[in-house]
């Protein structure tokens, strides 16, 4: 099995995790791919554990035949490596070594659980709808899409930006506001849910329409289907504005339309069989927990 390790820090928790995560793997045969970021950790762990040089695939590029790609950090080391691999069908699964993890969901604790059903077969994969950004006038933009979220805001300045949103090319409202969000389902737990968007399953194969700051108390969120394209024309005092897709941020012109729409490609998640959508937000939001006493 062809296994890859991504990260883009290395702290003191990534390096106790790509070292369990190196042993149990290498104990079972796999072949790893390591990402250039661990190259001197991974340098210092070959030769602990003796791994031959044959268990190592030697490209900087995660390769196309990888079985799976495992992430360790958080929520933004996962979003990262969905850019990294490009949109190309190789589930991912994170460890967690960040805060929240949302996304990055397996515990260090899990880690040899979480090999063993990969080897096993014991696990689902969760197929997670992706944005994609077309602008106009065309922008150089490398990876246009975003798992969790699009988002336009103002930037250096203390004035709000306005915003007007199409669906379908029908005129929805103009946002007066410090920002505007579009997120998928996988996002609805990010930015969105801090700007007071709702949580809502990540099969729900919907939109979620979020302002930021809006100068109109009776602008809420809307939910729709995404088989929509929103189209955002943006208008700025500082004649710029900032444009985000999931954790990289671009300067753009005012006068720019952004169109969005869902990709054709979805990214593949392993989800272990103990973990559930329910149970993740109910732990991780501590639903339920009474801290009075």
């Amino acid at each position: 099995m062809k296994i890859g390790l991504f990260g883009i820090q290395v702290t003191e928790n990534c390096k106790s995790v790509l070292n369990q995560l190196v042993k149990t793997l290498i104990e079972k045969d796999a072949q790893l791919w390591i990402h250039p970021f661990f190259y001197e950790l991974f340098s210092a762990i070959q030769k602990q554990y003796k791994i031959p040089v044959e268990a190592i695939i030697q490209s900087e590029k995660i390769p196309a035949d990888l079985n799976y790609l495992i992430t360790i950090g958080g929520d933004g080391t996962f979003l990262e490596a969905v850019s990294a691999i490009n949109l190309q069908k190789i589930p991912l699964l994170g460890v967690n070594t960040g805060r929240l993890g949302f996304l990055a969901d397996v515990s260090p604790g899990e880690i040899p659980e979480a090999i063993e059903a990969l080897y096993k077969n014991e696990f689902r994969i969760e197929e997670r709808s992706v944005i994609k950004a077309t602008l106009f006038p065309e922008q150089n933009i490398t990876f246009p899409f975003a798992l969790n979220d699009l988002t336009v805001h103002k930037r250096d300045t203390s004035s709000m930006i306005a915003i007007q949103a199409y669906i379908d090319d029908v005129f929805l409202s103009q946002y007066w506001a410090d920002g505007l969000i579009i997120a998928t389902p996988t996002g609805s737990t990010a930015y969105s849910m801090s700007a007071g968007g709702p949580i809502v399953t990540p099969d729900s194969k919907n939109f979620i329409i979020t302002p930021i700051a809006s100068h109109n108390l009776t602008v809420r969120p809307l939910v729709i289907p995404d088989h929509h394209e929103i189209s955002l024309k943006i208008e700025s005092r500082d004649s710029k504005f900032l444009l985000s897709l999931d954790s990289r941020s671009y300067v753009m012109e005012e006068k720019l339309e952004v169109r969005v729409k869902k990709a054709e490609t979805n990214v593949s998640l392993v989800k272990l069989n103990n973990q559930h959508f329910y149970k993740t937000i109910r732990n991780k939001l501590m639903w339920g927990v009474d801290k009075r006493n």
